[in-house]
Parts: structure tokens; sequence; C-alpha cells
């Protein structure tokens, strides 16, 4: 059985970590270079592998392994005292009912338990029909007219209740679920889209995030291309968004993407930009329609004369490179008059109405031109 267990330790540490066994039946790793939530993975991986059965002589066994953490620096400075932390952190897990893992530090447990739990329950998040998406709109500051809207994530759970995108959007990413979700988002903002082209009120664009993982992945074009062949949606009605941070990571890999999408005519975006360390002259390369100025820079454009620089700047960049701004995050009359007063061509934020759901925002699309035909 050691030797068995042994094994499944090795099976799951890397090539600088070490295992080691203290005696009787407890192992200790050593994770060099690693932070809390690593350790948090690695020790729900054990739980997971060791509590798989074994076969010996002919016999299933079943045993469950009960995990302690320690870190360095902030739990002990040397070997000694890492292993009382680690050691009173597991016996702490045997009485809270073996087959789990506690920190020696109870803040550091409780976010690594919530992290695990959000992980969990988000694998089965679309088969539960628990993910939906939202739309927040998008207005022509010259015109005055909806000319667009953002899908929007979002995920509520029976258990964890609503989750904040910012917190389960990076735990997808790291599990590797993020491709399925992204692949449903694009394939239900595009099918939203249907549904509005069949009762007459597509005419403005839909942009949808891409992350990482999505926009270097080989499938990207055909993935968009089926969504819009199989609803036959025009690719001019459907935007695609990209943060600098994605785009810079490979720049020749990047100008092959955005040239293939921007052939198919789909309308393409830098999100969040200012935010990233995009070069001019890789910029200039890039095949795109519209810069998105991040709503950092929006929230404080009256009171931080740096935003507030900043901000004419990317307008000013934008035209002299032929592209459209819109300003996100825009929550005041004196926001979108500063933005209006300086060429800015695109808002959207609450001060035009929240994220909503898409029966509210054929509503909203109804109020919205209603409300401009009585101002005309």
């Amino acid at each position: 059985m050691l030797i068995e267990v042994s094994s499944r330790l090795n099976a799951l540490i890397r090539k600088e970590d070490s295992a080691s066994r203290l005696g009787g039946d407890e192992f200790v790793i050593l994770l060099p270079e690693t932070n809390s939530d690593n350790a948090a993975n690695v020790a729900n991986k054990i739980i997971e592998s060791i509590s798989v059965p074994f076969i010996l002589e002919g016999s299933e066994l079943s045993i469950t392994p009960s995990v302690g953490i320690s870190m360095y620096p902030t739990d002990g400075n040397d070997e000694q005292a890492l292993l009382q932390a680690a050691e009173s952190a597991m016996y702490r897990a045997k009485d809270s009912g073996r087959n789990q893992f506690q920190f020696y530090t109870s803040d550091l447990f409780e976010k690594a338990k919530r992290k695990l739990e959000i992980n969990n329950a988000l694998r089965g998040a679309i088969n539960r029909q628990e993910l939906k998406l939202y739309y927040q709109p998008q207005i022509e500051l010259l015109s005055g007219k909806l000319i667009g809207c953002e899908a929007l994530l979002r995920w509520e759970n029976s258990q964890l209740g609503k989750v904040s995108p910012a917190k389960f959007i990076p735990i997808a990413e790291e599990s590797g679920l993020i491709l399925s979700i992204d692949h449903w988002v694009l394939h239900e903002a595009i099918r939203q889209m249907d549904v509005w082209k069949g009762k007459g009120l597509l005419d403005f664009t839909v942009a949808v995030n891409l992350s990482a993982n999505q926009f270097h992945h080989q499938g990207l074009l055909a993935m968009v291309q089926n969504g819009l062949t199989q609803h036959s949606i025009p690719a001019k009605y459907l935007e695609l968004e990209m943060t600098e941070g994605l785009m810079m990571d490979d720049i020749d890999g990047t100008v092959k993407v955005i040239d293939s999408l921007h052939q198919k005519g789909l309308k393409l975006s830098i999100d969040d930009f200012g935010t990233g360390y995009s070069s001019l002259s890789y910029l200039k390369r890039f095949k795109i329609d519209k810069l998105k100025i991040d709503q950092s820079f929006v929230r404080d454009i009256h009171s931080d004369p740096d935003d507030a620089a900043i901000v004419k700047t990317i307008i000013k960049l934008a035209e002299s490179l032929g592209l459209k701004t819109i300003a996100e995050g825009v929550e005041t009359k004196d926001q979108e008059q500063f933005l209006r007063a300086n060429g800015c061509n695109e808002v959207q934020g609450y001060f035009y109405s929240q994220p909503i759901p898409p029966d509210k925002f054929e509503l909203y699309i109804e109020q919205f031109k209603s409300q401009k035909q009585l101002n005309n």
C-alpha cells in the first residue's frame, strides 16, 4: 500500500518537487517556488488520486488521505517549523472529517476552499443551464443611436449563488474549462442574434469577448463561421473583443488570426485599451476597427488630469489610425459630455443601462426608439 501511494504521489508532482515518507503512513511533499493556489490544487489532486481504490493481492482496498499545508515563510522560517505547522493543519483536516486538506492559516484555507467549490460547480454549469448572457447597450454619441451591445457572461449556482465573472473566469482559465465556456458564449450570442433577427430587431452589432485560449485556438475561425452559417447571421453584426495582453503574446500569430477574421467581414476591437503594453509599431499592423477605452480611465476624467490626458490621447491616436473609439464605464452626464467634446465615437455604461437579460434588452430597444422619436 505504501509503495502504491508513493507511486501515485510521484505521478502528481513536478521534477523540482520532492516527495518523501516520514514514517508510518505520513508523507511530506515539498513544492518550491509555488503559491497557496497551486498548493491547494496539488492537495486536491492528491485526495482525488489516493481516494481511487487500490487492488492488492486480488482485494480492493480504499483509503482516504488528510492533507495539511504550511507556507514559507509565513508559517515558519525553517524545515522544523514548517513541518510542525503542516502537521497541525493535517490533524485539523482529520478532525474535520478526513479526506480533505487544511492550511495552517485559516484564511488561506477558506480562500482555497472557495476556489475549489467554484471550480467543481463550474464543471457542470453549462449542462445545468446556469450560465446566462446579459447585454449592455452601446450608443453612438454623435447621432444618439443604439449601434450595438456587449454580451456579458453571468453565472448563478444553486449552492454558491451569483458568482462574479472576475472570480470564476480566472478559475476557468486555470482549469481548462474556459474553452467550453467560450464556445457556449459565442454560440449563445449568435443564437440570440438569430432571435432578434426573426423579430426584426437586429440592426446593431453584438460584441463578444475572446479569452486568450479561444483567440489562440486553431479552430476559432471555423467556430465563428459555423455559428454564423448555422443561424444565417451576416458577419458584420458580430464584433470580437480582444485584450492588449492577449494580442501581444505572439505578434506574428496575432496578425494572421486578425487578418483571417477581418477577411470574413467580422468587426474587431481591442478591449481595455491603455491597460496593456501595446507598441504603436505593432498596433498599425492589426486590422481592427475600434479601441475600447478602459473604464478605469473614464471613471476619474474630471478629477484626475492624467486620466483625462490618457483618454484624449487614445481618442486622437484612434483618429490618426482611422479607428473608432468606445468608452466603457460611463456613469454620469459629465463623463458623456467630456467624451463627446473630445471626439469619442461611442459609449456604454450604467448611465445608459446596466447589463440586462435578452427580454429586458428588447424592451430597452423599444423604449429607446420611442424616446428618440419623441425627442425628434
